[in-house]
Formats: C-alpha cells, sequence, structure tokens
C-alpha cells in the first residue's frame, strides 16, 4: 500500500493536483479536503494529474467524482492527466469516461 500524496501548483488555466500513491477508503478524504481547500474561479480548469496513482477503488472513484462536482459548482471545470492504464479501463466500465475530460499539456516548453 503506497501513501497518498498531493501536491498543488497553479498554472495558466488553473490548478494542477497530482495525486500518487493509493486512492482509497482511508485516503479519498484527503483527496476531498485537497480540492475542497482549493479556490476556483469561474472559467478555470482544474487538472488531476493521475500519473503517479497506483491503486484507485470505489471511495477512489467518488472522490474523482466530488471534484468534478466541485468544479462545476464554482463554474470551473475538471480534466484527468496521465491516467494510467487500469484507471482508465475502470473508468470506462463504470461510464465515467464520458464525464472526465482528459487534459494534454502538450510539450514541454508550450
Amino acid at each position: 500500500m503506497s501513501p497518498l500524496t498531493i501536491t498543488v501548483r497553479d498554472a495558466d488555466t488553473g490548478p494542477v493536483m497530482r495525486v500518487t500513491g493509493d486512492l482509497d477508503f482511508d485516503t479519498a478524504p484527503q483527496l476531498r479536503q485537497s480540492v475542497d481547500a482549493l479556490t476556483l474561479a469561474p472559467g478555470e480548469l482544474l487538472v488531476l494529474d493521475l500519473g503517479g496513482l497506483e491503486f484507485c477503488d470505489s471511495s477512489g472513484i467518488s472522490a474523482l467524482i466530488t471534484a468534478h462536482n466541485r468544479a462545476s459548482a464554482a463554474q470551473a471545470s475538471m480534466a484527468l492527466a496521465a491516467v494510467p492504464d487500469n484507471i482508465t479501463r475502470v473508468l470506462g466500465i463504470v461510464g465515467l469516461d464520458q464525464v472526465f475530460a482528459r487534459h494534454d499539456p502538450g510539450p514541454p516548453g508550450r
């Protein structure tokens, strides 16, 4: 089991949260609290970089939905970046691949 680590940085389009480790029943509240602590402005894009996410259970999926809803309530949007194959598969099975936008930041220096 890998501990959940969340780091936040600002980008031109809005906050970027890098989520690494295991997102599960024990750690999902940590993601919810981190998203709640953000100040999202209308029109901003919240990007959740999941490139370091090793595991995600149903509680983790629920936390991702909560983040999406929080962004929508702030009239912002949310996208997932660097989603691992195993998480992509789960999102597809439950139909959330149609809900979560994908963000490709493009090559460095762009």
